[in-house]
């Protein structure tokens, strides 16, 4: 059984917005001025400037260009690739300052090539039990209350619960330690496994390549001080 997860970040780390607009039907009147001498010529009224209204009504801007545009696309906010590892991504977010964050990202396909979870890892400020910090999200039709587990090697699987869903998916964020980092750094492929609402007997899983993280981690945490 196969269930396909909507892409993040990029995905998500960026999700479209169609802004649709409507045209209401109708007649609009000015309402004109007596003149003060029927017999002498009406003054023309002076052009407005670019954009300025008029008698209410909006004269428009023009749009920007298609520059302009990928400009605002590439802005504070804006997510891109830094880098690629392996099997990993190094996505980051642009600043003001340009110390950009950035975080390993990879998307888990099943045996027939369809997407099923989206990992992105990340390192944690020290200190913490924690010294990563991993964010998975997988389809909606997946059975919260089996939980989430990830196995490193064919090792012992650890249980994590979803923390939320939203319209892109259901979402687990979970903690490492330094054992488990070292683990993924040693390893050669992890495993996650959920299973679906539709066939709560079943349990899905894909593996999660271990190929280039080290590298990846490493590069990663020169980013996020």
């Amino acid at each position: 059984m196969t269930f396909a997860a909507t892409s993040l970040l990029s995905k998500s780390l960026a999700l479209s917005v169609i802004l649709a607009c409507g045209v209401a039907s109708g007649v609009w009147a000015q309402d004109s001025a007596p003149a003060a001498d029927a017999g002498a010529p009406a003054e023309a009224p002076a052009a407005p400037a670019d954009g300025a209204v008029a008698n209410d009504l909006s004269m428009g801007t023009e749009v920007g260009t298609g520059e302009q545009a990928a400009a605002a696309a590439d802005g504070v906010g804006s997510s891109y690739v830094q880098a690629n590892f392996d099997a990993w991504e190094q996505r980051c977010i642009r600043t003001e300052d340009g110390s950009d964050p950035c975080q390993l990202y990879q998307l888990l396909r099943d045996a027939e090539g369809n997407a099923v979870a989206e990992f992105s890892m990340f390192n944690l400020p020290d200190g913490g039990q924690a010294v990563a910090g991993a964010t998975v999200i997988v389809p909606l039709e997946t059975l919260l209350t089996e939980n989430l587990q990830v196995a490193v090697d064919g090792g012992t699987a650890k249980v994590y619960p979803f923390t939320f869903c939203s319209t892109i998916g259901c979402v687990a964020r979970i903690g490492f330690t330094a054992a488990e980092v070292e683990q993924f750094k040693k390893g050669a492929k992890a495993v996650i496994t959920i299973v679906p609402v539709v066939a709560p007997e079943e349990k899905v899983s894909v593996d999660l390549s271990l190929k280039g993280f080290t590298a990846g981690f490493t590069a990663v945490s020169a980013t996020n001080p």
